[in-house]
């Protein structure tokens, strides 16, 4: 504990690791400790045995739902997109031979109180139930607007400049309704709210054509995939990482109290009467929080079922996705699910989960509307979590914060905040352009 390290990571948590994993490999010395005694943090997997625990206190789990041992349930469940930038980060840092992925069945849209299956492209446009027929063409001609669009040909611009043009102008060229944008914006797009219909258009078309690549990449029902045995996996992967590039891994270390000097900067972290020292201090908002200020809540429900999400197809895994406005709230909701497909529950078992800002201090009301699609449920654990956000400035303090974990249930966010704070960490740019046909080929085992 007494040697000086260039990071000192708190918490391994998923965006911990990641930081941790990338910080290692560009030869920067890190060490990394958590108060707890497992991986992940607040994003780590339980079985069925320490979710009863967490949330039923000395209750013992009914025999009919199987082996305890063979469930792995995501406390912040999240697909990937198979083209995204989490996939890339993890070609990049070779993590992907610690892990095996699996494509997701499904990606649904909840509109006029049914499941739909999200149309990506100017075909499945076509054949979308989402849509009448002349809406269908517009949608078509639109679908294709946004797969031929090359940032550096100017014939595919159709004379936008989508640096300054609104998604909303360019929406209403094409004369799509309301519900059709909808689904686009947030099942497809994956934008949270409807803010970025007054924002330039060149995130959103970029948004859309990621959905529609990370579909074609594996031939599937959807465009994510999912590690097997869950999301816990991939905090290990990363901390093995770190290990192979010489970081330090501390694991049941109590307090870690962050020191400052008298300037205010951090300059090292104490546990157990030892100090460590460390030029920056990376961490979740648990170990700073007078740092953080809480934005937001996360109402969720966990399900334990015996059979797919109805109108789903019978997908073993999938998304669906309930915009804010089908269902009259100001943010949207988020299904959830995996099973034994993905090694996450024992045969014939669905874990499910539905998500969603909270409004309210009820998440059990709040949450039924997404519940209602499940169907009979064997099993259901509410709960509610708080959302914090830095309030620092890193700067000034060598303190980076990274912020909690948000509803949806795609890793689109996350990565964003990793990819950012890492760049303020090392005053550079992460080089992401890698090879993705090695992640073709891990999910595709």
């Amino acid at each position: 504990m007494d040697e000086e390290y260039d990071v000192i990571v708190l918490g391994t948590g998923l965006k911990e690791c990641i930081l941790s994993g990338l910080l290692s490999v560009d030869g920067l010395k890190v060490l990394h400790m958590d108060r707890n005694d497992y991986y992940g943090g607040e994003s780590t997997s339980l079985n069925l045995i320490q979710l009863w625990k967490k949330f039923r206190g000395d209750d013992k789990p009914p025999e009919q739902l199987g082996s305890s041992r063979e469930y792995n349930v995501d406390m912040i469940p999240k697909f990937m997109m198979a083209n995204g930038t989490l996939v890339r980060v993890l070609i990049h840092t070779d993590v992907t031979k610690y892990l095996n992925f699996k494509a997701v069945d499904g990606s649904f849209v909840y509109n006029k109180g049914k499941i739909h299956k999200v149309p990506a492209t100017d075909v499945e446009a076509l054949k979308s139930p989402l849509m009448g027929l002349f809406e269908k063409r517009r949608a078509r001609k639109f679908f294709i607007y946004v797969q031929d669009y090359e940032e550096n040909d100017p014939k595919s611009h159709e004379g936008l400049d989508l640096n300054k043009v609104t998604a909303r102008e360019v929406i209403s060229k094409y004369g799509l309704e309301d519900n059709t944008v909808d689904f686009i914006g947030h099942a497809l797009a994956l934008h949270k709210d409807d803010s970025y219909l007054d924002e330039p258009a060149m995130g959103f078309v970029k948004k859309m054509k990621l959905y529609a690549e990370s579909l074609a990449r594996f031939q599937g029902g959807s465009p994510y995939i999912y590690p097997l045995y869950g999301l816990g996996e991939l905090p290990q992967g990363f901390a093995r990482l770190s290990a192979v590039y010489g970081g330090t891994y501390m694991l049941h270390k109590p307090e870690c109290k962050v020191e400052f000097d008298g300037d205010g900067k951090a300059y090292g972290v104490t546990s157990e009467g030892e100090t460590a020292k460390g030029k920056k201090i990376v961490c979740d908002p648990s170990y700073l929080p007078d740092k953080v200020k809480k934005v937001g809540r996360v109402a969720r429900a966990i399900c334990i079922m015996s059979h797919p999400i109805p109108n789903t197809s019978d997908s073993h895994s999938v998304q669906v996705i309930l915009p804010q406005k089908q269902l009259g709230r100001k943010s949207d909701m988020y299904l959830f699910c995996c099973s034994y497909a993905h090694n996450v529950a024992p045969k014939g078992k669905y874990i499910a989960f539905v998500s969603t800002e909270a409004e309210t201090d009820h998440p059990d009301t709040e949450l039924q509307p997404g519940i209602e699609l499940l169907g009979p449920v064997d099993e259901t654990f509410f709960d509610i979590y708080d959302r914090y956000e830095p309030t620092n400035k890193d700067i000034d303090d060598n303190c980076y914060i990274s912020t909690s974990y948000d509803a949806t249930t795609h890793f689109e966010s996350t990565v964003t905040d990793v990819i950012a704070m890492y760049s303020r960490i090392t005053g550079k740019e992460l080089d992401l352009t890698v090879d993705l046909s090695a992640a073709s080929a891990a999910a595709n085992e």
